[in-house]
């Protein structure tokens, strides 16, 4: 414990990330690993609105709520350090990539009902055995095969998306894709001398932020795609010249 501060959450029953515990609360055991969640989730609420006002479908609905649930159990596991957080940050991870697998693929399958149905089963089955087993390196090899997964896809939309504002946004997903992945694994490979240094550059927390706008441009250049492939003649606008999000224009009929 730094500063003589007390754990409130007891011992560390998780894995820990490059940043000293308890620096400054003793409710909060990596704080800005914590507090760097927020902009993911405001990010999320704001691409709820837009998709509850413009009567986007509920799969974007759930998916914006998703990433509202994985960025409040993120800031539960870094405060706390705790094992059942820690699922409570992992198991959403997945559940979030099985709904990107939903909304990516399901436009071409022809058994609409077999997809949803084996996404939940799978879902519901990785809860129950992530519940009482520890996976450590096989988490991460399983999210990585299932964002390897939805790759394809996401590159058959750019390829088949003429708008530079929509390619644009595919750009950004991908720029702060990488960022953030160099962020987490300089975190994470070089914490050691990190640890030395006078001022640690937070790069877990940076992974956090990069991350929550790369959520928001995935999200928005999907809803850009599927209201083009639904006849909705989208566009992206910015707000403020700034912040960019999709106004659709729905036929009168629907």
């Amino acid at each position: 414990m730094e500063g003589g501060l007390s754990s409130f959450w007891g011992p560390v029953t998780s894995p820990e990330w490059c940043e000293k515990n308890y620096v400054h609360s003793s409710y909060i055991a990596e704080f800005f690993n914590t507090i760097s969640n927020v902009p993911g989730i405001l990010l999320a609420l704001i691409g709820l609105i837009n998709a509850l006002r413009q009567r986007f479908e509920k799969r974007f609905s759930v998916l914006h709520i998703s990433n509202m649930i994985l960025a409040i159990g993120s800031m539960l596991y870094h405060a706390t350090l705790q094992r059942m957080q820690q699922q409570g940050d992992e198991t959403p991870m997945v559940w979030e990539m099985l709904l990107y697998f939903y909304i990516l693929y399901s436009p071409d399958w022809h058994y609409r009902s077999t997809m949803p149905t084996f996404l939940f089963i799978y879902g519901a089955g990785f809860a129950v055995v992530h519940a009482l087993f520890r996976f450590g390196i096989g988490f991460k090899v399983h999210y990585v095969v299932l964002c390897l997964l939805c790759i394809p896809r996401m590159y058959k939309y750019y390829i088949y998306t003429n708008d530079v504002s929509a390619k644009r946004l595919a750009k950004l997903y991908v720029v702060t894709l990488f960022l953030g992945s160099m962020c987490w694994l300089s975190d994470r490979v070089f914490c050691e001398e990190i640890s030395h240094w006078y001022f640690n550059p937070q790069g877990h927390a940076l992974w956090h932020v990069l991350m929550g706008f790369n959520s928001y441009f995935a999200n928005t250049f999907l809803m850009f795609c599927r209201a083009q492939q639904r006849g909705w003649d989208p566009k992206v606008v910015y707000f403020m010249r700034l912040f960019p999000y999709v106004k659709i224009q729905k036929p009168k009929s629907q």
